[in-house]
């Protein structure tokens, strides 16, 4: 038996970390999909291009006193991950798979540092998936997110939110399938 539910996560990882943990904590969620806007950071990523988070880095999160000092490297569930992979797949929906970085800083002007996660890999920036995976692996509950890129750091295109509204549908589609 499968039980759907929708909820919003407010605007930042204090917020997730909030909603998380009584999703999880309070009704007994057990898998958490995040889909959401995300700035796009790579020059093959596109605007309206589909990322899949497989992991999630930060300068910290609201659960990092946890940790006491130490790194932790937040991931999404691999058998979420997998299916949201084949799901894309299926509906011929191209997909960026890795890692995207979880700030706190909406409009971040420090471009050594946009550099430095380009080189590394980093697919996009949103503002919620590192303590998403956080929460979700330490009550052993399932996580992923799945985002479109809405804003692109290195060109500047960015859709208008009417375009937000109405180019939002493959996300949906690719978690739905994956659940």
């Amino acid at each position: 038996v499968s039980t759907w539910a929708q909820a919003g996560c407010g605007l930042g990882m204090p917020s997730m970390s909030i909603y998380a943990n009584e999703l999880i904590r309070e009704y007994g969620a057990k898998t958490l999909i995040r889909i959401g806007s995300c700035g796009g950071m790579q020059p093959e990523g596109k605007v309206r291009d589909i990322v899949i988070a497989m992991t999630a880095s930060s300068l910290s999160t609201p659960s990092q006193s946890f940790f006491h000092g130490m790194n932790f490297a937040p991931s999404a569930d691999w058998s979420l991950l997998n299916a949201a992979a084949k799901a894309s797949v299926a509906q011929g929906i191209s997909a960026h798979i890795g890692g995207i970085l979880s700030s706190d800083t909406f409009y971040d002007e420090r471009e050594d540092h946009q550099a430095a996660l380009r080189r590394h890999g980093v697919l996009a920036v949103e503002m919620e998936t590192a303590e998403l995976y956080t929460v979700a692996a330490r009550h052993k509950a399932r996580a992923l997110a799945i985002l479109t890129v809405s804003d692109h750091l290195i060109t500047g295109e960015a859709l208008p939110a009417s375009d937000r509204e109405r180019s939002f549908g493959q996300m949906v589609e690719i978690a739905l399938a994956s659940a």
